[in-house]
């Protein structure tokens, strides 16, 4: 009786502090409350969930914290990794790395078809996490990514490192001191091929490679190089093709400047013009449209990619471009060049500095964790922002229907064909 009311008066102090939840029964305590209690000095204890490429890129700007666990279902990469970092337990399976008991956050960098599994299980357990983009495959899993990040009051941070960049700050500053006038209209384009792939009837995996766990909640394929590592970003089952791999690159500068949440109507349409079984478009244009905000003018929104373009849009000598279009001019700027062209020839001084320069994408989430203070691309700005870029390939998959969209109730108020894109069945074994 004795032990069961200590554990009864330990769970009560906890919730009221924040720090603890009951999930399944069973108790979860939370790490915040001692992160919060540490200097801005001290180091995060981090679990990198995906270790080469992008992920050893997102290790190297995190060096200056503990690695204390490391993950993927490669093991020469895993290897290569742990060599470097010789302290940190190593593990294949993601689940297992989540149970290590002294992380306070993972950085998660694995293929878009994974993001939404170790992210969610992580917030469940009261970790920080930092994800790449596109935040998750699907609309629906990004849509559960930011409801988990909220219960938990979780730091979270999307991997959209240019948003930390000077240039765009600037550019948001020029739009939002009305330089060119109210924006009605926007371009973006993003030039580029795909990489064309094969489907086999049966394949071979690497003895070196868990291929089971890569697939994951994916359907089970045959293993060929042409989807896997980073060639997977060219097939429904694993990726989002151009779009989901540049759109939240992109579309963050006129989110950002123009407040831009969730549009009222998305239609795609694009192309395959290459050789290859991928199923992902080669040529793709998206037409969005948002509400007004405030005393914020209607937007109408077109991404484009492959060899599509906007009319005149050679002109600017850009392969790949953000075009803010107003009342009083244009602005064109991509991920470190601006330019303005106002309808009467002039050029304003810029506008004061609003925006402070950033201390680094990867270090502002670092700090965040320690302070529980807030970041630029929390799940919540950039949860809406991914789930805008995923909702053209529903549109695209949907037979290039326009949807009519309703972010309260996540449907597609028009289109029925569009439910299975938006959240789709996982393979047996995983779940969310």
């Amino acid at each position: 009786m004795s032990e069961h009311l200590e554990r009864r008066e330990f769970l009560r102090q906890a919730v009221l502090a924040g720090t603890a939840t009951l999930t399944a029964g069973a108790l979860v305590v939370r790490p915040h409350a001692a992160l919060a209690s540490r200097g801005p000095n001290e180091k995060l204890n981090l679990g990198c969930i995906g270790v080469a490429n992008k992920g050893e890129d997102n290790i190297n700007n995190l060096v200056g914290e503990n690695i204390v666990a490391l993950c993927d279902i490669d093991s020469i990469h895993l290897g290569k990794a742990s060599t470097r970092f010789p302290q940190a337990k190593t593990y294949v399976d993601f689940r297992q790395l989540l149970d290590q008991p002294n992380l306070d956050a993972v950085v998660v960098s694995t293929p878009d078809h994974t993001h939404a599994v170790a992210t969610v299980a992580a917030l469940k357990r009261g970790l920080d996490v930092y994800c790449e983009k596109p935040l998750a495959h699907s609309v629906y899993e990004v849509r559960q990514m930011r409801y988990h990040a909220a219960q938990q009051k979780a730091v979270t941070q999307m991997g959209t490192q240019i948003h930390a960049g000077d240039n765009y700050r600037r550019v948001v500053e020029i739009v939002k001191a009305g330089q060119i006038g109210p924006v009605n209209r926007v371009h973006v384009w993003m030039g580029g091929a795909i990489r064309p792939g094969i489907r086999v009837k049966e394949g071979t995996p690497p003895s070196t490679v868990n291929y089971d766990l890569w697939v994951g909640p994916a359907p089970m394929r045959p293993f060929h190089p042409s989807h896997f590592h980073f060639n997977w970003r060219y097939w429904w089952d694993f990726g989002g093709g151009t779009l989901a791999d540049f759109g939240c690159h992109y579309l963050d500068l006129p989110f950002w400047a123009l407040d831009l949440r969730y549009p009222t109507s998305v239609e795609a349409k694009g192309e395959k013009t290459s050789q290859g079984d991928n199923d992902v478009p080669d040529n793709m244009q998206v037409d969005y449209h948002f509400p007004a905000r405030g005393d914020q003018p209607a937007v109408h929104l077109t991404w484009y990619h492959g060899a599509w373009k906007p009319e005149g849009a050679d002109a600017y000598g850009k392969t790949s471009a953000v075009l803010f279009e107003g009342s009083r001019g244009r602005l064109l700027a991509d991920y470190g060049t601006r330019k303005l062209f106002t309808s009467d020839g002039a050029q304003p001084q810029p506008p004061e500095m609003s925006i402070p320069n950033s201390i680094g994408h990867w270090k502002e989430w670092a700090a965040a964790c320690k302070s529980r203070g807030p970041t630029t691309c929390n799940f919540d700005y950039s949860g809406a922002l991914a789930e805008a870029v995923l909702l053209g390939n529903v549109s695209y998959r949907a037979g290039g229907q326009k949807l009519m969209w309703d972010a309260e109730s996540l449907k597609a108020t028009n289109c029925s064909d569009a439910d299975q894109f938006i959240k789709r069945q996982y393979r047996a074994g995983w779940t969310l």
